[in-house]
């Protein structure tokens, strides 16, 4: 099994974790505040939540595609989601860093 596909998973485990801190705290202020605002940013943390819950059942537990994924996927490809998936980690610790200050 690859380095990037270990990295690859991690960071969607990782991103799911962050965008549930972000769900609660954005849904405790729609709740609280009633804005668009706030519902927008509590829709967005929910998508992106499903993109990454998606991706992690893909690379662990899908019968076809995790068998697929772990060893017939070229090193390039990899290389590319993980820097993806990596980068997405990036941006929702930024959010999750100015949410909570």
């Amino acid at each position: 099994m690859s380095i990037w596909f270990d990295v690859a998973r991690a960071t969607a485990a990782l991103n799911i974790l962050l965008l549930a801190v972000l769900l609660s705290v954005w849904g405790r202020n729609y709740l609280d505040l009633r804005s668009k605002h706030a519902l927008g940013l509590m829709v967005f943390a929910l998508l992106l939540l499903l993109e990454n819950a998606v991706a992690l059942y893909i690379y662990l537990l899908d019968p076809t595609l995790s068998v697929w994924f772990s060893s017939a996927v070229p090193a390039i490809a990899w290389r590319g989601m993980m820097s993806l998936h990596v980068l997405e980690t990036v941006g929702i610790g930024f959010l999750v860093w100015i949410t909570m200050d």
